[in-house]
């Protein structure tokens, strides 16, 4: 095991703990749409609407994230966006009327991921490039440890009540501030006087490209929480308990095999590796066409979370490749926007699709999954070079 975590310095595994108390606090987006149809009283489709304007704010989240963190600093921008963040909760927990429900949600959606690239260009300007992709699969894995946690928690607190949610996602949003500000040193490197914005980063070819692959891995991955759950239990018939019983394997195959095998993906062209990571989570989703009991989802949910460790710690490591240092925050924000994006187009298309059938819905996010494996392959050569 001392070969999973050797190696790093002491300021990672500062950065890694801060995310992990973080991830074991977020117990309130799981249930956001519950308490706001339970809590406090509105219907389905204006929850929907709400949630939406969540969506928004966290599409200009990633970009506005990535300049400030080139701008006034990685620790700064983590910081702040963690009180941001840890104030908004507690706004929005004793929102009661509609408008302000709605202005915390769009904040809230505003400052809840600034963290992600001023986090991921820490650990671009901490670690070793021979080291990076094990690091950022240790960081995937410290956070799917903390979220499987945080749920299992928030589910039982909820019943005692959800102001309890707010304030715990709250508290551990100041530790992660708190603890990075005392034990992480700032590493952004002085901006070069031609650092302008994002038009540097969009006139990359390199990074445009991934981006896109990036994508339509988050396309893929997306429908895991919106219409994975949908198809499962609506068209093919199983019961809430059973689907979150198989999905549970998810995180339990992450939290075992990821430390394991990380070493040994990081030794590999990161390039091959997320084509082939790719193209196996592809092959998992297409599979859900034909599923039809638990057994049948567990196979495929086995499947598509092999594709998913094999890919976990390589696109922090490409983008930390293709970034200048003096512009990873940029570099970072523009990967995190593809998710954002694709948290936005999932439940779109995947709705669309799902209502002429079930194998049109799994065949075309197979393809998706295809396609943006044979679009990494062709990236490898221009990667490798960097």
């Amino acid at each position: 095991m001392r070969s999973q975590i050797g190696g790093l310095p002491r300021a990672f595994w500062a950065l890694w703990g801060g995310t992990v108390v973080n991830r074991l606090g977020t117990m309130v987006m799981p249930f956001t749409g519950v308490y706001l149809t339970q809590a406090r009283g509105l219907s389905v489709a204006t929850a929907g609407l709400v949630m939406g304007v969540f969506g928004v704010g966290s599409l200009l989240s990633q970009l506005v994230a990535g300049v400030l963190t080139d701008r006034i600093g990685r620790r700064a921008t983590l910081s702040g966006g963690m009180l941001a963040t840890a104030a908004t909760m507690l706004a929005l927990g004793y929102s009661s009327s509609l408008p302000a429900i709605v202005a915390s949600m769009l904040v809230l959606g505003l400052v809840m991921d600034v963290y992600r690239p001023a986090s991921s260009a820490l650990v671009a300007d901490l670690v070793s490039p021979e080291e990076r992709p094990r690091a950022y699969g240790l960081l995937f894995w410290g956070i799917n440890l903390g979220y499987a946690v945080g749920v299992t928690a928030g589910g039982w607190l909820a019943s005692l009540g959800f102001l309890w949610l707010f304030w715990i996602d709250a508290l551990s949003g100041v530790v992660f501030a708190v603890l990075v500000w005392r034990a992480v040193p700032e590493t952004r490197p002085a901006a070069r006087e031609s650092a302008g914005g994002f038009g540097v980063v969009l006139r990359d070819r390199v990074m445009i490209g991934f981006t896109l692959v990036a994508l339509g891995n988050a396309l893929v991955y997306s429908q895991t929480f919106t219409m994975l759950p949908v198809a499962m239990t609506k068209v093919v018939g199983l019961s809430p308990g059973q689907f979150g019983l198989a999905m549970a394997l998810n995180g339990i195959l992450i939290v075992i095999v990821q430390p394991l095998v990380s070493g040994w993906l990081g030794r590999r062209d990161p390039a091959r590796m997320f084509a082939l990571g790719l193209s196996v989570m592809a092959l998992g989703f297409a599979m859900t066409a034909f599923v039809e009991t638990t057994l049948g989802l567990v196979v495929t949910i086995v499947v598509w979370t092999a594709g998913e460790v094999i890919t976990a710690g390589i696109p922090g490591a490409v983008v930390a490749t293709l970034a200048p240092p003096e512009l990873r925050g940029r570099y970072s924000g523009l990967f995190g926007f593809s998710w954002s994006l694709a948290a936005v187009l999932a439940p779109l298309v995947g709705g669309r699709l799902l209502e002429i059938g079930s194998q049109a819905l799994w065949f075309t996010i197979g393809g998706v999954g295809v396609l943006s494996a044979a679009g990494m392959l062709l990236l490898g050569p221009a990667i490798r070079r960097r």
